[in-house]
């Protein structure tokens, strides 16, 4: 037994130095977070990632995705950005979101997908999905969770994002609706999501500002071609609130608050203590194209 305890003990050992001082294991967040007081949130985007129809260039995509894990970690290539979030030995689940009008694109996917199986997980133990999870076998023994969402306005939250990509971990989501779905950091207190996620990705390539009711408009989609990546889904969620309310000013001509407000995202920090809502205490780093950056 104390042979066992000794290398366990090398190992995690092992893994604190390769990650640096930077970040500690076992945190709120899954395997990593910042020592420092501040959370660390990584906004990349690229003005060559849509032509002018609107297509994705997945090479561009896959760069910035790299460099955004890159920042996160302070590491100097993927291989060890990659390597220092997930394990050979890891069961992962990607949850995604595959909502029509704004789905997470299949190349996001495709690149998130390459980059776990470039780590030593077995193809076997790793699942993307959105819906279904509950009954997934691989979500269901999973020890670690990637997020990513597309951010958008929400006619019951105020905006989709990652703490609310979660909802579907419930066997009955509806019942966090209530009071604008205020609550819904409770969701990261499942056991099938406690402590697993290990990253989180708002997909800011084409976010949706504003909706009316339940309808979708596409007038309300705009080419940001970002990415806004984190270990901590508040401070994550916070970034892109601000972004959105800032698109929002600027559309309208006017501060013209979401309806309903996005409340849950504030009450995360204060209310759940899932993260850091304040951008006082959000580092936040900006990298690539910063035309309309609005932040």
């Amino acid at each position: 037994m104390q042979a066992k305890l000794t290398r366990r003990k090398m190992l995690q050992e092992s893994a604190t130095v390769a990650l640096g001082s930077t970040f500690l294991l076992n945190s709120p967040f899954g395997i990593l977070n910042q020592q420092q007081d501040k959370s660390r949130v990584v906004l990349i985007r690229d003005e060559n990632l849509l032509d002018n129809a609107g297509n994705l260039n997945q090479d561009i995509l896959s760069g910035m995705l790299d460099d955004a894990v890159m920042k996160l970690t302070d590491t100097d290539s993927p291989a060890k950005a990659w390597g220092s979030i997930i394990k050979p030995y890891d069961i992962v689940g990607v949850k995604s979101n595959t909502w029509p009008n704004l789905p997470v694109p299949p190349a996001l996917e495709n690149i998130i997908k390459s980059r776990v199986l470039s780590t030593g997980v077995k193809e076997s133990d790793l699942s993307i999905r959105d819906r279904g999870i509950l009954t997934d076998p691989v979500f269901q023994r999973s020890t670690a969770l990637i997020n990513v969402r597309p951010m958008r306005a929400h006619a019951w939250s105020g905006v989709g994002t990652m703490i609310k990509n979660y909802i579907l971990f419930l066997p009955q989501p509806s019942s966090i609706h209530g009071d604008s779905c205020a609550d819904l950091a409770q969701i990261w207190s499942q056991p099938e999501v406690k402590g697993k996620t290990r990253l989180n990705i708002l997909v800011m390539i084409t976010p949706l500002f504003n909706v009316v009711g339940s309808t979708f408009s596409k007038e309300y989609l705009w080419p940001y071609k970002g990415l806004i990546a984190g270990f901590d889904p508040v401070a994550v969620d916070s970034t892109g609130l601000r972004i959105i309310q800032a698109k929002r000013k600027e559309y309208f001509n006017e501060d013209r608050p979401l309806n309903p407000p996005a409340k849950h995202i504030a009450l995360a920090d204060t209310r759940h203590h899932l993260g850091t809502a304040d951008p006082a205490k959000i580092e936040l780093i900006k990298s690539g194209w910063t035309s309309g950056i609005l932040i």
